[in-house]
């Protein structure tokens, strides 16, 4: 607690000299969105959670030093968190921003929850078609059994 008339303390994050910045996600999804990163970083990671938002009411944000997401990543975030933001930062300066754009269909990136689903032998690629993106509603291509949000379990 602080002093009536003191200054409420400052928390500062160093600027990213090289990295990724993923800002807007869905409050409470960042240690998701970590775990589809993995865990082994060569640099800081910054995780605010909770955030006040203007925009969202909270959100999460990551900081990641010395780490650009791939286009797989990418895929696997929008479907945790579907208005994320991708900063690509280089020599201190964002190079690329962008949202990924919510994919028709999703390949290879969810286990169905039908256990007599075929997509759950190995040599079958599980797909799903996006019904609805928020909240989010997905249903597989094989046995059309319908999954939401929180049912999801990434591969």
């Amino acid at each position: 607690m602080t002093e009536k008339g003191a200054a409420e303390p400052l928390i500062r994050v160093s600027a990213l000299s090289e990295g990724t910045v993923i800002d807007h996600l869905v409050a409470g999804t960042a240690l998701k969105v970590l775990d589809i990163l993995g865990i082994e970083f060569e640099g800081a990671v910054t995780i605010g959670m909770n955030l006040e938002s203007r925009k969202m009411g909270q959100k999460d944000i990551i900081k990641i030093e010395h780490r650009e997401v791939s286009p797989n990543e990418v895929a696997k975030i929008a479907v945790v968190s579907p208005r994320a933001s991708f900063s690509i930062i280089r020599d201190f300066k964002v190079v690329e921003k962008f949202s990924p754009t919510p994919p028709k269909l999703i390949e290879g990136l969810i286990w169905c929850k039908n256990p007599s689903c075929i997509s759950r032998e190995d040599r079958v690629k599980s797909k799903f078609v996006v019904v609805r993106m928020d909240p989010l509603q997905i249903r597989c291509h094989y046995c059309e059994r319908s999954q939401r949000k929180e049912e999801i379990e990434l591969l």
